[in-house]
Order: structure tokens, then C-alpha cells, then sequence
């Protein structure tokens, strides 16, 4: 408990959780305490040390392992990385030095990080003794995502670099952390190295295609957890809400170690601004261990069956989904409130980009709009999903210019039978089949997306002069069409 006790007085809030966080704090202690004796300037800045804890508390315990006292200027480096990980532009985030390891046999061997043989030389050293050879260690941090650690090993052999040693962590909120020692890049320039992983990197990422499944199978998953743990994890509901309450609302509930991956602790939210409010919830913008994320809360006095089931049902949707054009799901927690936490777009929506802010789309770019939404509903109808409330208010654009599908607070997976009823989305916006009442299938999304386009083109609300029930109306009963050639101007 000394640990615990030295850690609070730093103002700290961490709580004992049994010896593998007593583990992570030791370790954390021993790392702040060399790091303020190196007078490194990171450790003199506010908040420096929830920072460093929450780096600490986001990868497994077998980092805190490997991170000893003499590595303290490492996990400096290994958290400048993860922040900028948290950050598009700056992703991935790429570190190389150069190492001279003794090699008697010709062969190097090693069991943890910066093994005792390898010692850091400047990058001015131009020869190496013959029993010296130069070898780099390069470290990479990326958002995380199924296959990465192959498909780095794969891109650092295609440069032609052998690997001798090789560690990977992930984070509690989906970044990674992989460090390679490696030998086959001839002399000690070290940035020439950096640009041509960089390179690769960029074309990984660039076109990176997600699998349909983006998760373990469960077997998968539990063949690494021990058989005592798995017979715990087993009485526990998949979502932290009771187990009748999600039986109740319509929540599938499936006894695995879901709620491990997606619940995340409150009083590491941040909130800096209200973004928007409803009769239902409040959307704020906020940060979560140093990322900028969008936080939605959803208000006591709303919590009815049918907002517990949206909230359910966005979770349960967005934790299986995984691709450039649909919003990044960072993770959702029940106390005190219900909190839905997803990625900050910092560009904002496309029904206030156009009707708002009156923004004109060039050709070029609406084309690019149109294919990234186009992308985004592809994946999820491979994926049995429809989304059910596809509107340009639910198209959300990043820093870049990429727009993602957002809001799947009515999104379905589809019945096997391919064909769903009861009324759902936007009038507006909606297929006739659903205004009616009547089955429909992933083509009600499309139907949506093809009123989308003609707003890019026009610019226009849907049905302008129309109020949403009219418009409804006025598509199932008196035939209306949007889409008219003489409304379809610039």
C-alpha cells in the first residue's frame, strides 16, 4: 500500500486494484522518480504525472515488466509516440536509433527489450569493429487493428531487414506499441531508415482493407485466458447493464469477455465543450487519455427502454465495426451515466457543411464525399448491418476531408430472412417501403444515399417546402420524386 500512498500524495487518482496494479504502480513510481533525477523537462510540466500514469495504465502489465529504471528515457519515447498515434496527421508514429550489439557467434540472442547487449552509440560512428554489427532498433505506434503485427513484420522484410527481437503491446483504447530490434540496413543512417518505414507504412495504411470480421473468433480470445478466469468471465453479461434489463429491451447478451474490451473508466474523460444537446442526451467534445474524442451522455431523466436499447444497440454495432469511412468507436461506460464515446471530427457534419455554413462542394470533392459514404454502407451491408438513419447529418468529416458514416442508434443487424419492418430514421430521408411500414432490407440505406446525392448536387433540404410528415405523405401516397433535372443546378 506504500505505493498506493506515494502515489496519491503526487495528486494522482489511482486506485488499488490487487498486485498487478500495485505492479504497474511500482514500476511507475521507480520510472517518475529517475526521470525527475535525469532532470528530463517532461517531468517539470503540468500533469505530467497523470500523463505518464495513464501510459502506464493503458498497456498490459508485461510492459510495466519490461520497462525498468535505465529505461525510463524509453517510456519517454514510447509515450511521445503513443500521443501522436492519437493524432491522424501524425500517424503512424515512427522512432529509429541505432544500436552496436556484440556478436562473438554471429548470432544475437536476447529475452526483453533492449537486452543488456545492446548498447545505444552515437549515429557518428562511421566503422564498426569486426565483431560489432550495426543494428537498428525501430519502434512504431499506429492505431491498432486485426493482422498489424504480421503485416508489420511482412513490410520490415520486404526493406530487407531481418528481425532478432521483437515486442508488441496494445492499448485499453486501440493504439499499438511495437518495438523491433533488427539488422540488414547497411551503416548508421538512421533517418534514411525512418523515411523508408515511414513510406511503407503510409501505403499500409493508405490501403488498408478491414476484414469483414474484425474481432477474434471467441475461441480465439479465450484460449489465452485461464480456465478459473474464463468459468468468472462466463456468469457476467456481455454489456454491464443486468442481464433481464438487456433480455428485456431486445439486447442479445452473450457471456464473453466483451465488457473487457469496450467499458471504459469515466473519470478519464475530459470534457471541454457542449457540442450539441437533445431531450435525450448531450454531446460534448472532450479527451480521453490525451485524444480528442466526442463524448455523447445521455441524460438521467431519459434512460427509458427505448434509449436503453438505442444505447445497447449503438455499442453492440459500433464494437464490431472497423473501417476508414465509418466512425471509430472508442468505448462507452454505465456510471454515473451512460456515456457513448466515439473519435472527434473535427470538420464536422455535412447538413450543417451545406445548409449552415452554406458551403459549395466542387465537383472533385463531392465525388469524394459521395464514394467515402458510398465505402462506409458497402462495409456495413457486408457486414449484415443496415443503418437505418442514413442523412447528411450523420456524415461526419475529419481534418481531412474524410467523411464517415456516424450514428447507429437505430442501425440493425439484418435478419437472416434479408427483410425487416417497423418504422425507423428520418423522414426525409427515408425509403418508402419503411414510411410504410412494410419489410425492407439494406436497400433502404440506398435509397437514403441516393436523396444524399441530390442534396450534395443541389444543395438543398430534401422536400424544402414540405414539413417531414408532408413529405412523407407526399412520397407514399401522391408519388413525389426528389429528383428533378431543372432543381439539379451548378
Amino acid at each position: 500500500m506504500g505505493d498506493t500512498e506515494s502515489c496519491n500524495n503526487r495528486g494522482l487518482n489511482i486506485n488499488y486494484h490487487g498486485p498487478i496494479q500495485s505492479l504497474k504502480i511500482e514500476v511507475y513510481n521507480d520510472i517518475l522518480t529517475r526521470l525527475v533525477e535525469l532532470n528530463a523537462p517532461e517531468a517539470t510540466l503540468p500533469h505530467f504525472q497523470d500523463e505518464l500514469w495513464l501510459h502506464f495504465n493503458t498497456l498490459p502489465t508485461r510492459y510495466a515488466l519490461e520497462m525498468k529504471v535505465e529505461k525510463a528515457q524509453d517510456v519517454l519515447m514510447h509515450k511521445r509516440l503513443q500521443n501522436m498515434a492519437r493524432t491522424v496527421a501524425s500517424r503512424p508514429a515512427i522512432e529509429v536509433r541505432l544500436l552496436q550489439v556484440r556478436s562473438p557467434s554471429g548470432v544475437h540472442s536476447s529475452k526483453s527489450l533492449h537486452s543488456n547487449l545492446q548498447t545505444q552509440i552515437s549515429c557518428q560512428v562511421s566503422d564498426f569493429p569486426c565483431n560489432m554489427r550495426p543494428m537498428h532498433e525501430i519502434t512504431i505506434s499506429t492505431s491498432d487493428k486485426p493482422k498489424l503485427f504480421s503485416q508489420l513484420t511482412t513490410l520490415l522484410s520486404e526493406i530487407g531487414l531481418n528481425i532478432q527481437e521483437a515486442h508488441a503491446f496494445s492499448t485499453l483504447d486501440g493504439y499499438s506499441l511495437d518495438v523491433f530490434v533488427v539488422d540488414g540496413w547497411a551503416g548508421q543512417d538512421t533517418e534514411r531508415l525512418k523515411h523508408e518505414v515511414t513510406k511503407k507504412m503510409q501505403k499500409l495504411e493508405k490501403n488498408q482493407w478491414f476484414p469483414l470480421s474484425p474481432f477474434p473468433k471467441e475461441t480465439e480470445i479465450l484460449k489465452h485466458i485461464p480456465t478459473k478466469k474464463i468459468k468468472k468471465l462466463e456468469k457476467q453479461p456481455w454489456c454491464s447493464l443486468p442481464k433481464e434489463k438487456l433480455e428485456k429491451i431486445g439486447m442479445n447478451c452473450k457471456p464473453i469477455s466483451r465488457n473487457y474490451v469496450w467499458e471504459i473508466d469515466a473519470s478519464y474523460l475530459r470534457y471541454e465543450k457542449k457540442m450539441a444537446s437533445g431531450s435525450v442526451s448531450d454531446l460534448y467534445k472532450g479527451t480521453y487519455i490525451n485524444q480528442d474524442v466526442a463524448i455523447k451522455v445521455f441524460k438521467n431523466g431519459s434512460l427509458n427502454g427505448n434509449t436503453q436499447r438505442e444505447f445497447s444497440q449503438e455499442i453492440f454495432i459500433l464494437s464490431k465495426v472497423q473501417h476508414k469511412n465509418v466512425i471509430k468507436f472508442i468505448g462507452a461506460c454505465t456510471k454515473p451515466n451512460f456515456h457513448l464515446v466515439t473519435e472527434y471530427m473535427s470538420g464536422g457534419n455535412m447538413y450543417d457543411f451545406l445548409h449552415i455554413q452554406k458551403s459549395v462542394l466542387t465537383l472533385p470533392s463531392l465525388l469524394k464525399v459521395a464514394i467515402d459514404v458510398s465505402q462506409g454502407v458497402k462495409y456495413l451491408h457486408q457486414n449484415n448491418i443496415i443503418h437505418r438513419d442514413l442523412k447528411t447529418a450523420n456524415l461526419l468529416m475529419d481534418e481531412k476531408g474524410v467523411v464517415k458514416v456516424a450514428d447507429f442508434g437505430v442501425a440493425r443487424l439484418q435478419d437472416q430472412s434479408g427483410i425487416m419492418t417497423a418504422e425507423t430514421g428520418t423522414y426525409r430521408w427515408m425509403a418508402p417501403e419503411v414510411i410504410q411500414h412494410k419489410p425492407y432490407n439494406h436497400k433502404a440505406d440506398v435509397f437514403s444515399f441516393g436523396i444524399i446525392l441530390w442534396e450534395l448536387l443541389t444543395r438543398k433540404l430534401p422536400y424544402e417546402d414540405l414539413s417531414p410528415l408532408q413529405a412523407a405523405v407526399g412520397v407514399v401516397h401522391k408519388g413525389y420524386h426528389i429528383v428533378s433535372l431543372k432543381r439539379i443546378q451548378g
